[in-house]
């Protein structure tokens, strides 16, 4: 088992990862009868999408011995209707690093092979970007 997930009511759960204990809660958006106070679950398929690839990229990169630790990601989801879903993730991916045009293209095709993006519906449209020092 990976995890342990409890309804709390109020369009809310908690979710507990059962190897660690560590816990995290959703709430249903504002958009959708919620409170908005929390990840809602399609905010984590998107933030997982994007830490995934820097875990990929993280992984690739101790590799290659280059230290991109400081990289970040910023997510925006788009929503869908008919049916609900997420229907496009834009992701901008920033390495405060200076590389050569080589490691570049390795880490940025690393970030794409994350497996959690190849989970998820290939409907959902995918706009990732990266920014190099």
């Amino acid at each position: 088992m990976t995890s342990k997930v409890i309804y709390q009511g109020g369009l809310r759960t908690q979710a507990t990862h059962l190897q660690s204990g560590n816990t995290i809660i959703t709430d249903a958006p504002v958009d959708n009868k919620g409170k908005g106070e929390a990840f809602s679950p399609t905010d984590l398929v998107a933030t997982a999408i994007a830490s995934c690839m820097l875990t990929i990229m993280g992984i690739k990169a101790d590799d290659m011995n280059v230290n991109i630790e400081g990289t970040t990601a910023e997510v925006e989801k788009i929503m869908g209707t008919e049916p609900r879903r997420i229907a496009q993730v834009n992701i901008l991916i920033s390495i405060p690093v200076t590389a050569d045009d080589k490691t570049k293209n390795i880490l940025e095709k690393a970030a794409l092979t994350c497996p959690v993006d190849k989970s998820v519906s290939e409907a959902m449209i995918r706009d990732v970007k990266f920014t190099w020092a």
